[in-house]
């Protein structure tokens, strides 16, 4: 099928779009020449870059005011597509708030959504995802079968982010219904140097074989020297040596480096070091 409508959830840091933001609009942008961003946030500011790299419309929501964005982009992204816009895809990064808008849209549109993936093709028989499963060793690929939108979030790094010189996306104002009483109260950004974790080109992991929690000072040592990032077994974790955001794993954050560290952890299982 041809894809001549996608749509991705877009996301903004210090008003910057996200790298993976970026990803998945290089990726659309080879699949179709219609790609959308939708952003729950002011579209204004980041028009220009989010032309750039591809977007050629942004529908954004304004300052959400505190609704928690799963529920509030959600329900704008129904009510855009209520009105009468179906796009043919909704690509989504595979973090914590993608998921969530991910699986609300899934129910309010009764659409199935595959996630954890890192490619996607379109051919004549139809929108394909692959995704490793057994950490990596084997890779599934996946045909949507259906009426559109299909629903897919994609892992960090899975796509190589390319300007395309574009101009600014025009930025269209949606609506929020809504999105009930809950409100976001307190945010606590947790203090980081260095690239982050499910970014970064090195990563240098420590486990349980450390020995007791100072030595993981170590690990962070290393990787600071190395310009990299470090990671954790879930053993560590679990045993409050470091916080749950250091966690590499299935249960953790995905990575992909290309040079991986690991030291003082047992095994691990790695075809493109995915997980640990």
């Amino acid at each position: 099928m041809a894809l001549n409508n996608i749509w991705v959830f877009a996301q903004l840091a210090n008003g910057a779009p996200t790298s993976a933001t970026l990803e998945l609009l290089s990726k659309a942008r080879s699949l179709s020449s219609n790609v959308v961003a939708f952003l729950g946030a002011d579209g204004g500011n980041a028009a220009a870059a989010l032309g750039e790299f591809g977007a050629t419309k942004v529908y954004a929501t304004g300052d959400l005011g505190g609704a928690l964005p799963g529920v509030a982009v959600s329900g704008a992204m129904k009510a855009v597509i209520d009105g009468g816009e179906t796009p043919d895809l909704i690509m989504f990064p595979q973090n914590y708030e993608g998921r969530d808008v991910m699986a609300r849209l899934s129910v309010k549109l009764d659409k199935t959504v595959i996630t954890n993936n890192i490619d996607i093709a379109d051919s004549g028989n139809g929108v394909t995802v692959t995704t490793p499963i057994f950490g990596g060793n084997t890779l599934v690929n996946t045909t949507f079968t259906g009426a559109a939108p299909f629903l897919a979030a994609f892992r960090p790094k899975s796509f190589a982010v390319e300007p395309a010189g574009g101009a600014a996306a025009a930025v269209t104002s949606v609506s929020v219904p809504d999105s009930g009483a809950a409100k976001v109260t307190a945010v606590h950004v947790e203090e980081t140097s260095g690239p982050k974790l499910d970014e970064a080109d090195i990563v240098v992991s420590g486990g349980r074989g450390l020995g007791e929690a100072s030595n993981y000072g170590l690990i962070e040592e290393l990787s600071k020297l190395l310009k990299g990032a470090p990671g954790a077994s879930r053993a560590i974790v679990d045993a409050g040596w470091v916080p749950y955001s250091f966690q590499v794993g299935q249960t953790g954050k995905v990575v992909k480096p290309n040079v991986y560290i690991a030291v003082g952890i047992s095994s691990f299982i790695s075809r493109n070091i995915y997980w640990l």
